[in-house]
């Protein structure tokens, strides 16, 4: 069989096993070596991997994340904020607390996951920004492209005829543009236009403005210091690191850091509504203050109260909390005062029922000459129902009807055992409760000026009066105002990328066949929208105007009339 070319001429017996033979050989060949891509390499692979870091999609989806990884630090106890009730939280939930350990979900923002992501959408957000602001620049730097061969087939435009020259139009169209604050010029037999450079700028401040608060929260929390100090009305604080009942601080807090200045508080001031449904709400909550700055700053009066603390440098002194502090005289059986002084008890309701410990470090020498410590449980409660009605709860939050109840314990209190105990607790495991004459154990409810007399020639206790302590948070947190700042920004700039449109103009003036000037105006916006011809069919409307020998507008068609394409809505 022979085989004939399309041309009517037959190819050589060669020619013919030569196409077999390659035939032959393609369809032998692997499938796999075909199809297979070429191999990227360390260099391609690492291209991949940036483009795919630096895309807008993966920065929302680490953005995401973060927010989705700030969860559990908002909904389980962390150890940088409440290491007490991490404690509780293990003691309670005896299997999910391994789980959460291996987790890291104890100190999620200490968490390496946490601090991966973080520092991938860091940056993530400079890959993003720093090509995209060196193309802004040469933007900027450019002028608008000049006008394609026919406007007509664009989205918005709109033509007249005017006997006016060429040069004029454009000269006219020109000023006008820059008047509405285009950025023009005349590129050839047309005027280029654009404006809304603003949106690439906001979407630019966008960024830039969550690189800022990223950086001020990393930098607040590794700079940051957090210490509560409870005073009593009449004692002072000097900002030292050992003068806080309770201190934390971020990896890079040095004390050098730490403002120098010392304030007293001088008197509580607490009052509260005493009818209707909200009796007992406090009305009037404020801690008044005599402070100084440095070491030999000059004294300064002032009130902090709730949400308006005192400002010193970086630091802010919040008013946190407060309660009373009963003031107690011990003596020992010889008559002679061991103790005198004000002890703070923490409240236990909103009508500020308050509990706590007393202890007397020098108590009294039993029969063998043994010196023993005193201690007792104290339950103060600012507005007593009355004898009688059973209730030791109080009434009402200020001082009308003070009762102070105490039962008496002797022996070790564990203080010089090493082991850190709460002030505010008194550990009755070495301690011996005093009785009564009847044997029973010795509880008395003293009023102010009363005395509660020891067994055995053990001593006395006297309840002399009332004072009212404040809490205070001293914080600081030196990128708080960068974050704000950085927050306030990006709110602007997401507004500016959103309700900004970039469009573009061109005015093109040429002459007819028949020695009349034609002018064609189109308009064309990054994305869709009905500004676009509504603002083209104004500066028509204007240009026709303003353009030097312009004929009557019933001889032309108008050209505030602009075309659109079918679909579109015209404003």
């Amino acid at each position: 069989m022979s085989t004939t070319s399309k041309n009517g001429f037959d190819p050589a017996p060669s020619d013919t096993e030569g196409l077999a033979a390659a035939g032959s050989q393609l369809s032998t060949a692997p499938q796999e070596e075909l199809s297979a891509p070429p191999a990227l390499g360390v260099i391609g692979w690492a291209r991949w991997f940036w483009r795919q870091l630096t895309s807008m999609r993966v920065a929302l989806l680490l953005l995401l994340l973060l927010s989705l990884g700030a969860i559990p630090g908002s909904l389980i106890p962390q150890t940088g904020s409440d290491e007490t009730k991490v404690e509780l939280f293990r003691r309670d939930h005896s299997t999910l607390a391994p789980i959460y350990d291996k987790l890291g979900l104890f100190h999620v923002y200490s968490s390496v996951w946490f601090s991966a992501i973080y520092i991938l959408l860091f940056v993530s957000l400079i890959g993003c920004i720093v090509p995209r602001t060196w193309q802004f620049v040469g933007q900027l730097r450019g002028r608008p492209p000049g006008a394609p061969r026919r406007l007509t087939r664009l989205p918005a435009h709109t033509t007249w005829r005017t006997e006016a020259e060429p040069e004029q139009v454009r000269e006219a169209a020109l000023a006008l543009l820059k008047k509405r604050r285009f950025r023009a010029h005349i590129a050839g037999d047309a005027v280029a236009a654009e404006k809304g450079y603003l949106r690439e700028l906001g979407n630019l401040v966008f960024h830039i403005s969550l690189i800022v608060m990223l950086v001020a929260f990393a930098a607040g929390q590794l700079f940051k210091s957090e210490g509560d100090k409870l005073i009593v009305e009449g004692d002072g604080f000097s900002n030292t690191l050992t003068q806080y009942d309770d201190f934390k601080s971020g990896s890079l807090f040095s004390t050098d850091d730490m403002e120098p200045f010392s304030f007293k508080l001088d008197d509580f001031k607490g009052t509260y509504e005493v009818t209707g449904p909200n009796r007992g709400t406090p009305r009037t909550y404020e801690a008044h203050l005599t402070y100084s700055v440095g070491a030999y700053g000059k004294d300064r009066k002032t009130t902090v109260k709730v949400n308006e603390p005192l400002e010193v440098g970086d630091s802010k002194v919040y008013l946190v909390s407060h309660g009373y502090a009963p003031v107690v005289t011990v003596r020992d059986g010889k008559g002679n005062v061991v103790m005198k002084d004000a002890v703070p008890l923490l409240p236990q309701d909103g009508n500020v029922t308050s509990s706590g410990a007393i202890k007397v470090m020098d108590g009294y020498h039993d029969a063998k000459g043994m010196k023993d410590q005193l201690g007792f449980q104290a339950v103060f409660i600012p507005t007593f129902a009355g004898e009688g009605k059973g209730s030791m709860l109080s009434q009402f939050p200020s001082l009308l009807n003070p009762r102070l109840a105490l039962n008496a314990y002797h022996g070790d209190l564990g203080v010089n055992a090493g082991i850190p105990q709460s002030v505010y607790q008194l550990d009755t495991k070495h301690l011996k409760q005093f009785k009564n004459a009847k044997g029973d154990p010795l509880a008395e409810r003293l009023k102010v000026g009363e005395t509660m007399r020891l067994p055995n020639g053990a001593g006395s206790i006297t309840f002399d009066g009332v004072k009212e302590w404040a809490g205070f948070q001293v914080t600081r947190q030196p990128a708080s105002g960068w974050a704000l700042g950085g927050a306030i920004a990006a709110i602007f700039g997401l507004a500016a990328s959103l309700f900004i449109q970039r469009r573009r103009v061109w005015v093109r003036a040429v002459k007819g066949d028949d020695g009349v000037t034609v002018v064609e105006m189109a308009g064309l916006g990054r994305s869709e929208s009905a500004k676009v011809p509504e603002e083209l069919g104004q500066l028509a409307g204007t240009l026709y105007d303003q353009a030097p020998g312009a004929p009557e507008p019933d001889s032309a068609a108008d050209p505030s009339e602009v075309s659109v394409p079918e679909g579109a809505e015209k404003q």
